[in-house]
């Protein structure tokens, strides 16, 4: 990693009830990275995601974006500083078009904003819900509804969403579900120019193919807990990484 982190989490541990879902946690992301956060069913991935965007409480430990602590900044703060996530069940507004799904996410309103956008139009907001749209190649079913798209254009649709807010972190959560091997190609592509346009990732996928072909560095985590991180030829090999995720089919 160049330069200082953008994301800075140390010692996160996180708890529901009696049970620790993330146990003393440590890690970076740094500019232009994309970066996985890997691990088996129910060993912490979207706990930490859900905490680092501001939506679990943590019990104990901090988190630094852009070098200024955020622990106690509500999920909208968060986002509006330049992180934002994806969810696993994507959130879209079926009742809206693409572009008003999108045009929801670029805007970001306070009182003043919004007595003033009823006078006059926002055509640098425009301006960027279009550039997004193209970058996805999005822009024929701008007027259609989510509801009407195939799986993997609603992941694209999600994703978006997402971009349109200008993150410079954006943390993703099983962006591959349900998606085929060619739109799963495509992801991967798509996925590899955010970092020179600004946009640095946290990636959480189980698709090994992705997160292999993608990833700058990969974390581990059972149980909470962090087992491995590195590369993703050495994620690739390392036993513990095996015995707890990966299987035997993984190595090369």
């Amino acid at each position: 990693m160049t330069g200082e982190p953008i994301l800075d989490v140390r010692d996160l541990t996180v708890s529901h009830g009696g049970l620790i879902a993330v146990d003393d946690l440590s890690f970076q992301v740094g500019p232009r990275q994309i970066v996985g956060l890997i691990g088996p069913n129910g060993a912490g991935k979207t706990t930490c995601i859900d905490t680092l965007t501001g939506f679990t409480a943590l019990k104990r430990g901090r988190i630094l974006f852009l070098g200024q602590p955020i622990d106690g900044l509500p999920a909208h703060a968060r986002a509006r500083i330049g992180l934002v996530r994806t969810f696993q069940s994507l959130e879209l507004f079926d009742d809206l078009s693409v572009r008003e799904n999108l045009l929801v996410s670029a805007s970001t309103p306070t009182w003043r904003s919004t007595l003033t956008d009823m006078f006059r139009a926002k055509p640098a907001v425009d301006r960027q819900v279009d550039a997004v749209l193209a970058q996805l190649d999005l822009t024929g079913l701008a007027d259609r509804s989510p509801s009407s798209l195939s799986n993997g254009q609603r992941h694209l649709v999600a994703l978006a969403r997402a971009l349109v807010a200008r993150p410079k972190l954006l943390l993703l959560d099983e962006p591959a579900a349900g998606l085929d091997p060619a739109e799963t190609n495509e992801l991967k592509d798509l996925l590899r120019t955010l970092p020179e346009a600004g946009t640095s990732l946290l990636l959480v996928d189980h698709d090994m193919s992705l997160v292999l072909g993608v990833c700058d560095l990969i974390h581990v985590i059972d149980f909470g807990r962090l087992i491995a991180s590195g590369p993703p030829a050495e994620i690739r090999t390392n036993p513990a990484v095996i015995a707890a995720y990966l299987g035997q089919e993984h190595q090369p």
